[in-house]
C-alpha cells in the first residue's frame, strides 16, 4: 500500500487515479499515525517551498515523515515540490527542507540571450544518470511532464539518479538509500510517468 502524504499541496487525485490504473493500492491521508506506520509514501507538492514545510509543520507530520524515512528506511517518493523538499534548503524560501538528502535547491538561471524561459513548463526527454529504482540508462528516450523554476543539486554525485538538459545540465531525479524525488509529474506523463510509478510501486 501507498500512503499519498494529503497536506494540502499537490495532485493527489491524479496520483490516485493513476495507481488505480496501474492496479497499485494507495490512499490518502494527512493523518500522522498512518503516515508514521506507512509502507511506501509518496510526498506530492506545488507552489512555494516555505509554505509547504510550514503546513508539515503546523499538521504535525514532520516527526511522523522522518521516523517512516528515516528510522523505519521505508520507501518514499517526493514529485516535483515534494522532490524539493526532501533538500536541506532552497532559494525560495528561509524554511528548512526535510534533509533527506545531501543537496539544496536553486533557482534555474539562464544567460540573458537564452531563447529558453523560467518557469520551465513543458515536455523534456529525461538521461538516467545510473541504475536506480526508478531509472535504467538502457532506456532511451522517455520525455516527462516539467513545471518548475527551481532544481536540486546534490552535494554527491552518486545521488543523481537522472538528468535533463535544459540551458544545462541540471539534476532532476534523486536516489539515496530509500529516498527517491523526481521533478517532474508522473501523474502527468502519460505512459512514462505509468512505468515510473509502477517502478515505485514495485520496490
Amino acid at each position: 500500500m501507498i500512503t499519498v502524504v494529503d497536506y494540502g499541496v499537490g495532485n493527489i487525485g491524479a496520483i490516485i487515479n493513476m495507481a488505480d490504473y496501474l492496479g497499485i493500492d494507495a490512499e490518502t491521508s494527512n493523518d500522522p499515525e498512518k503516515i508514521r506506520n506507512a509502507s511506501k509514501l509518496i510526498l506530492p507538492g506545488v507552489g512555494a517551498f516555505d509554505k509547504a514545510m510550514q503546513t508539515l509543520r503546523n499538521k504535525g507530520l514532520i516527526d511522523p515523515l522522518n521516523e517512516a524515512a528515516l528510522k523505519r528506511q521505508i520507501p518514499v517518493l517526493g514529485i516535483c515540490l515534494g522532490m524539493q523538499l526532501l533538500a536541506r534548503r532552497s532559494d525560495e524560501g528561509v524554511q528548512p527542507g526535510l534533509g533527506w538528502v545531501a543537496a539544496d535547491v536553486l533557482r534555474i538561471t539562464l544567460p540573458p540571450e537564452s531563447p529558453l524561459k523560467v518557469p520551465h513548463i513543458g515536455w523534456l526527454e529525461v538521461k538516467p544518470a545510473r541504475v536506480s529504482d526508478l531509472f535504467d540508462p538502457a532506456i532511451h528516450g522517455e520525455r516527462f511532464y516539467f513545471d518548475h523554476s527551481y532544481y536540486v543539486r546534490c552535494d554527491r554525485p552518486q545521488d543523481v539518479a537522472a538528468t535533463i538538459d535544459y540551458g544545462c545540465k541540471m539534476c532532476c531525479a534523486v536516489s539515496s538509500g530509500n529516498v527517491s524525488g523526481v521533478q517532474f509529474h508522473p501523474e502527468k506523463s502519460h505512459r512514462f510517468g505509468m512505468r515510473v510509478l509502477e517502478a515505485f510501486g514495485k520496490m
